[in-house]
């Protein structure tokens, strides 16, 4: 089952040292210490240590032969075992894996059957594999945890936990990931590298351990055991300063935006105020912001002129870092927008109503020139055939012709006019008139005619000339030329 260690105590001690004994060692307790985790075949330590409740403010017993410790630990095996004053230490090893408990208690010499004086247990854990650490540290000062900066190298190294000596005439290989794409095959278990860009990484370590070892058979063999381990890096980078762009002059009522590029690893804090002098930030003096980039936008509207300072601070889980941005703001020469949005409303509906009346003119002249309203009184010179071109003067016959036919130069050309005799009036009204269109369209007559024929009487049919005036008047016009030699 156990072994149990005495410290070479009488056998039979007075009576009156029992009572004594138990009544000393009752304030007292059980320390144990052990130098595990251990590989299978290598020896783990346990050391037990009587001591006072309350840190040794109680005088311990004079004579160290008054108690016994008692030890279980299978099935671990027993090696060693030494005692020393108040302490018992033992040397066991495991054969195979597993979590094995080690208890021990301390009572009386002569009293096997009173209550332990004192007892305590622990759990031994044994593995196939390597026992050991992966250890990372840099010459910086940081005071979080498992963070590192870029740019500065790295030492990686392993360190084997054998405080038995098991692995001495061992040797080792040792393969690395470092978890950015480089990989590296040593032989030493210290390494340095340097991480280039910021993020979280993963180291990774292999280690191989050979060595020969002597068979039941009186030969020699190479025995192996290999161990994984790993570490977490978080690679910072210090924030180098504040690249501020933005302008330097401007106007009140303008708004203002300003851009923060961070020469350094997101996440951020940062905080800002306008000062009318460039002085650092105090703690409490503004708002911090979170920011998860490398760059943020401020925003601002001036109203008062004047000299300002954007006092900006920035932070990272790395370091600090301060930056200023001097802006003078003058006079805006343009009212807000407040007033202005009136005025140009006002005039927009200005322009609309101008627009508007001159489009209106222009229609109604242009209706007047195309559709002129016949004269009042009694005619029926060819109004059937010809009566949308019926005018009194023979200004607007020629109106007629300079617009639709474009054989007349523009009115407002200086040009040569010429008196066209009035048409004559039939010598009888026409009442019936508009029962019959005209319905032949010929050929202008003939230049020595009298325009005064050239309407048809409404009571006969319409004649060789009277399908429109415009041709009439044109031939007219001809004949007039050539009269008068042009």
């Amino acid at each position: 089952m156990g072994s149990e260690v005495a410290l070479g105590l009488p056998a039979t001690p007075p009576p009156k040292t029992q009572s004594c004994v138990s009544g000393l060692l009752g304030p007292y307790e059980l320390n144990l210490t052990t130098d595990g985790p251990a590989t299978t075949g290598a020896e783990v330590t346990v050391s037990a240590s009587l001591v006072a409740k309350d840190n040794g403010s109680l005088a311990m017993p004079p004579d160290t032969h008054l108690y016994r410790f008692h030890w279980i630990h299978s099935p671990l095996v027993l090696t060693s075992k030494t005692e020393k004053e108040l302490t018992s230490t033992i040397r066991v090893l495991g054969n195979l894996p597993g979590d094995f408990p080690v208890s021990v208690w301390v009572t009386a010499t002569d009293c096997w059957m009173c209550p332990p004086v004192a007892r305590s247990f622990t759990v031994l854990t044994i593995t196939d594999s390597l026992v050991g650490t992966l250890v990372v540290t840099q010459n910086s000062s940081l005071p979080w945890p498992s963070s590192y900066l870029t740019k500065m190298v790295l030492k990686v190294a392993f360190l084997l936990h054998d405080p038995s000596d098991f692995f001495k005439n061992a040797s080792f290989l040792y393969s690395w990931d470092f978890g950015d794409g480089t990989l590296m095959v040593t032989e030493d278990a210290v390494v340095y590298y340097n991480y280039s860009i910021i993020g979280t990484f993963t180291v990774k370590l292999k280690v191989v351990a050979e060595w020969q070892q002597a068979k039941p058979d009186a030969t020699t063999g190479v025995v192996q055991k290999t161990g994984d381990f790993s570490a977490s890096l978080k690679l910072q980078e210090t924030l180098r300063g504040i690249q501020v762009l933005g302008p330097t002059l401007i106007q009140t009522f303008q708004k203002m935006t300003v851009t923060l590029n961070f020469l350094g690893s997101p996440p951020l804090t940062v905080c800002w105020r306008l000062k009318p002098q460039c002085l650092p930030l105090e703690e409490g003096e503004c708002h911090p912001v979170s920011v998860a980039s490398t760059a943020y936008n401020l925003t601002h509207t001036f109203r008062d002129p004047g000299d300002y300072c954007f006092s900006i601070r920035a932070e990272n889980v790395v370091s600090r870092t301060h930056q200023y941005h001097r802006i003078q703001v003058w006079p805006s020469s343009i009212q807000p927008a407040v007033f202005a949005f009136p005025c140009a409303t006002l005039i927009t509906v200005m322009l609309a109503f101008i627009m508007y009346m001159t489009l209106r003119n222009a229609t109604q002249q242009k209706d007047m020139v195309e559709n002129p309203e016949p004269p009042s009184g009694v005619r029926c010179c060819c109004q059937m055939c010809c009566g949308p071109f019926l005018l009194e003067t023979p200004s607007e016959y020629l109106e007629i012709v300079r617009e639709n036919h474009g054989l007349l130069p523009p009115l407002y050309k200086s040009v040569k006019t010429y008196t066209v005799p009035a048409l004559a009036t039939p010598s009888r009204p026409c009442a019936h008139l508009y029962h019959k269109p005209c319905s032949v369209t010929l050929s202008p007559p003939p230049a020595t005619e009298d325009p005064a024929t050239w309407c048809c009487p409404c009571s006969q049919p319409a004649g060789p000339h009277c399908a429109s005036p415009i041709p009439l008047i044109l031939a007219w016009l001809s004949s007039a030329r050539r009269t008068r030699g042009l």
